[in-house]
């Protein structure tokens, strides 16, 4: 039954890290499009500094951090008398109060907390190149709209609600849906943070025989169970291109591009 929930592991992932990813993008692309220079530059510096970090780098990282970081909050928060060095050679030392989650907490919050701190790595990983993708398809919008729009005396904020977001994303959608099916590629680096997905399950099921599971000795079928998930991911992805590509359709019509020309 662990294996079978595992798929809806990955699902509630997608799930959630899409929009969470859009939206860190959309807000990468309106900082690196600011006119306030220091916004400018800290939405460029993220597209960069994300995109140019390895993936499987930055979530081996990044994870770490920021656990330590929510620690190191609560921390000065909640033991403001601490008077020991938080960083003891290698070591991280928080108050027994400041631990996330808590030693005695249920199984369950350490998996959803492990669960949270995957998905926020992911929206920030993936919400680089989504910024990458809207800057681009914000600059792709003719600009003669944009100029027209101003003629009829729309402000700033009115052409770039009204004429730049509706317009843009028929030509964002071509790069996100390459970065969706780069996402779909990228859940199983859930098994490297620590969370129960479908590969760790089809290791530990397809295994020969494992500590854990003594009583079910069999030989090693890792291979069927790793064809399975050759199947699921090759059908969730041929999904996804059919309901694309409706979409696509849908957002080309009447526009003045070649898929809509055609």
């Amino acid at each position: 039954m662990g294996f079978y929930w595992a798929f809806g592991t990955v699902l509630i992932l997608l799930a959630i890290t899409a929009p969470a990813a859009l939206v860190f993008g959309f807000g990468g692309a309106m900082a690196a499009r600011s006119k306030i220079l220091p916004l400018r530059w800290f939405g460029k510096s993220y597209i960069s500094i994300v995109r140019g970090v390895p993936d499987i780098v930055f979530f081996l990282f990044f994870v770490i951090a920021l656990d330590q970081g929510f620690e190191w909050l609560r921390h000065q928060y909640l033991c403001p008398d601490w008077d020991q060095p938080i960083r003891q050679g290698n070591d991280f030392v928080v108050c027994q109060a400041a631990k996330l989650p808590q030693g005695n907490a249920p199984q369950w919050v350490h998996e959803v907390y492990g669960f949270f701190t995957a998905v926020l790595t992911f929206a920030i990983v993936f919400g680089a190149f989504a910024a990458n993708v809207l800057y681009g398809a914000m600059n792709a919008v003719p600009k003669a709209q944009i100029e027209t729009a101003h003629a009829y005396g729309m402000t700033a904020a009115q052409t770039f609600r009204r004429v730049t977001v509706p317009q843009m994303w028929v030509y964002a959608l071509p790069g996100l849906s390459n970065l969706w099916m780069v996402l779909i590629k990228a859940t199983p680096l859930l098994f490297l943070l620590g969370v129960e997905d479908i590969v760790y399950w089809a290791r530990e099921l397809g295994g020969t025989k494992t500590p854990r599971f003594t009583d079910y000795p069999h030989g090693d079928w890792r291979l069927w169970y790793f064809l399975a998930l050759l199947v699921f991911y090759l059908a969730f992805t041929k999904v996804s291109e059919v309901v694309l590509e409706r979409v696509m359709k849908r957002l080309t019509h009447g526009q003045a591009t070649l898929g809509g020309s055609q």
